[in-house]
This record gives structure tokens, C-alpha cells and sequence, in this order.
């Protein structure tokens, strides 16, 4: 026998004998199909795209990740029964998901007993309050979403807001935190209906808005419910601004109410829709661009504000385990608490135990349509 053959001989041996490197079992549960697929099929991209990037430049702490996605349609049924596959049988040591308020609310029970660590993608603030010692979200909040809305129609002199909201969990949701705050904002709501997630008509609660004095209408909602809500305010020609919540940040939207009929809606989002109109010295500005470019070069679609929940979530996450150094459930679960000045496509994020979203008021750009894209409303 050859020293080389040797030398080969011992080598083999050697890496036989060596530990195998673990993987990283991330889980997903997502709405990859079924009405909320416009939120969730970018969210599962994105996730798919920035592991492989991660795990090519050498995944976390020497170890490779393992994504398991499952496809919960926005179903909380099935998202709880994949909460449940997630840490019984992969065996995960965090999870991200829960594209819609539904779905995230199945599944924290799942994820707080077991004492896995859960960052949602979903609006509600229900999500994050009272808070949840296992449970951190990075969509800004429909209280958020309301209070930079009616501030908005303040400064333009609207005082008196028509309400129509989607009966999902989020619609609800929203709902009830846009009348929470609506004295404070100094606005009154003269109407509030409500409408089906599989409605295709909304010029009955339109009219009923239109003759109740309303000066503005807010729509709280998400799916294609908006877009139906959008194209009837045309129709109906109703003088009344029309302003949409951020479940709706996407171009998709524009498409499917169409370019005239979205034609000066207003909503708060991230300042990821408007990447090129920040300011130089905003540090999103290259975070946004980069994760833009990226998507749209990888999947040939435009980017949304979605995928960006998920980009924040992942890298939220990845920070956190590199910090903890350890995959153990609650040392993640200590370091994501203590993520400061992170800067993602939402804002600059700053979790502490008594705050599990991290965002401010000043994290939403409001946004108008004009000519069938994004623009940003001047102050």
C-alpha cells in the first residue's frame, strides 16, 4: 500500500469519524395558493431565494439551513395542523409565517406551548398584544395603518370617514382599531359597512356611504375584496377620496382595480414600493433597492411589500441565532428580543420584551396612485 493510498485511507476514516454539520430546521406556513396567494406566493419566494443565498454564502454559524414550507391556502385549520407537523416531526427550532390574522392566530398555541419562537407576517396587532413571550411579527400594525390614514385626511380637511371592511380577520380586525382610535384623530365615522370576502359587488355599501355625508372612505381589507371596492367607487362616481390599508401593497392591486379606477387612492406601506423616490442618505434606501432587484431579477414579477415581511423576518431571524450562538429555541428567543437598529424593507426595527413589533409610526410612507404607479404623498 501506497503513503498516498494511505494518506487517502486516513483522510476517509477521518471525516467518517467527524460529527455530521446539523442543519438549521426553519418552518414556514404559508398562503402560497388560495385567495391571500398574492401575499403568500411572494413571501414563500422570497424565502426560498434568500436561504439559497444564504446557505451558498455559508449559512448561519457554519451550518446549513433547512427550509420546510407547507402551503396552508389561508386556511387556520390546516395552518394549525402544520404548526403542529412543524415542531412534532421536523423538529424546527423557529418558525416564520402566518400570511393572514387567521392562520397566525391558529397557530401560536401550537407554537407557545412547545416554546418555539413565531415572527408573523400577518397585520392584525392582536398578533403582538398583549404580548407573547415566543411570538414577534414585522408588518406594521392596522392601528398603525389607521392612525397614519386619518392624520393623513386631517391634514387635508376630512373629518367625517365612511368605513367599508372585509369580514376576514384582518378586515375585523382593522375595523375595530379604526374605531378605537378615531376620537383621538380627531375624525368621526358616518358609516360602516361591510362586505364578503367572496363579494363581487359593493355598490349597495358604496351607496349607503355616499349618502351618509361622508367626506372620506377608508376600505380595511385585503384579497380581492379592495379591488371590487375600488372599481365601484368609480362607477358610482363618488366625490369622496377612497384610501385602502396596507394589505393591499402591491401591484397587483393597481392591476386588478385597474389603472383609472386606482387612480389617486391613497394608503400607508413601506417605502420598499417607492425605492427610487427615498433619499439618498435614507438607510432603507439600499436595503429596499437590493431586495427589489433581486426578487424581480429571480421571479421576473414586481416586488411587494409582503415578501418583504418575510425578507425581514429571515434576516431578523438569522441575526438573532448568530447572536445567540445556538440553535436552542429559547436562546433564539432571548436574542430576537433584544434586536436593535435592524434596518429592513418595513423600517428600523427594535423588538424589547414589551414591544414584539419594533416599528414606529414614522416606518409608514403614505402612498398615492398616479398613472398606475406609487408615488410618495409630500408632507
Amino acid at each position: 500500500m501506497t503513503i498516498r493510498t494511505l494518506m487517502t485511507t486516513a483522510a476517509a476514516l477521518s471525516a467518517l469519524a467527524a460529527p455530521a454539520m446539523a442543519d438549521i430546521n426553519i418552518g414556514a406556513s404559508l398562503a402560497e395558493t388560495g385567495p391571500a396567494a398574492f401575499l403568500g406566493d411572494p413571501e414563500a419566494k422570497t424565502l426560498r431565494m434568500e436561504v439559497d443565498k444564504i446557505n451558498a454564502a455559508g449559512g448561519i454559524n457554519g451550518e446549513q439551513i433547512n427550509l420546510i414550507i407547507y402551503d396552508d391556502g389561508g386556511d387556520a385549520n390546516k395552518a394549525k395542523t402544520f404548526a403542529t407537523r412543524l415542531v412534532e416531526d421536523d423538529e424546527v427550532v423557529a418558525v416564520i409565517g402566518g400570511t393572514t390574522t387567521g392562520p397566525t392566530m391558529a397557530m401560536i398555541p401550537v407554537f407557545e406551548d412547545a416554546e418555539i419562537p413565531f415572527i408573523s407576517l400577518a397585520g392584525a396587532v392582536e398578533i403582538i398584544e398583549p404580548v407573547n413571550p415566543w411570538v414577534f411579527k414585522t408588518p406594521h400594525t392596522d392601528r398603525m395603518a389607521c392612525e397614519k390614514i386619518f392624520a393623513d385626511m386631517k391634514a387635508q380637511g376630512f373629518s367625517k370617514v365612511g368605513m367599508i371592511s372585509g369580514s376576514d380577520g384582518f378586515g375585523k380586525s382593522m375595523q375595530a382599531q379604526c374605531k378605537g382610535v378615531a376620537e383621538a384623530a380627531g375624525v368621526e365615522i358616518v358609516a360602516d359597512e361591510v362586505y364578503g370576502p367572496q363579494d363581487a359587488d359593493m355598490t349597495p355599501q358604496l351607496t349607503n356611504i355616499k349618502g351618509s355625508g361622508a367626506e372620506a372612505i377608508l376600505n380595511s381589507g385585503m384579497g380581492q375584496g379592495p379591488a371590487v371596492v375600488t372599481r365601484n367607487h368609480t362607477q358610482l362616481a363618488i366625490d369622496a377620496p377612497l384610501y385602502q390599508s396596507h394589505g393591499v401593497a402591491s401591484k397587483q392591486f393597481i392591476e386588478l382595480a385597474g389603472t383609472e379606477a386606482a387612480e389617486g387612492v391613497r394608503l400607508p406601506a413601506a417605502a420598499l414600493l417607492v425605492a427610487d423616490q427615498l433619499a439618498d442618505d435614507n438607510p432603507q434606501k439600499p436595503v429596499v433597492q437590493g431586495y427589489r432587484d433581486e426578487y424581480e431579477a429571480e421571479t421576473g414579477e414586481d416586488v411587494s411589500t409582503f415578501g418583504g415581511h418575510a425578507y425581514d423576518a429571515l434576516y431578523i431571524l438569522k441575526a438573532a441565532i448568530e447572536k445567540a450562538g445556538s440553535t436552542e429555541p429559547a436562546a433564539i428567543r432571548d436574542a430576537l428580543e433584544q434586536t436593535t437598529g435592524f434596518v429592513g424593507t418595513a423600517g428600523e426595527v427594535n423588538y424589547t420584551p414589551e414591544d414584539h413589533l419594533g416599528l414606529t409610526l414614522d416606518a409608514f410612507e403614505m402612498l398615492e396612485i398616479k398613472d398606475g404607479e406609487w408615488t410618495i404623498v409630500a408632507e
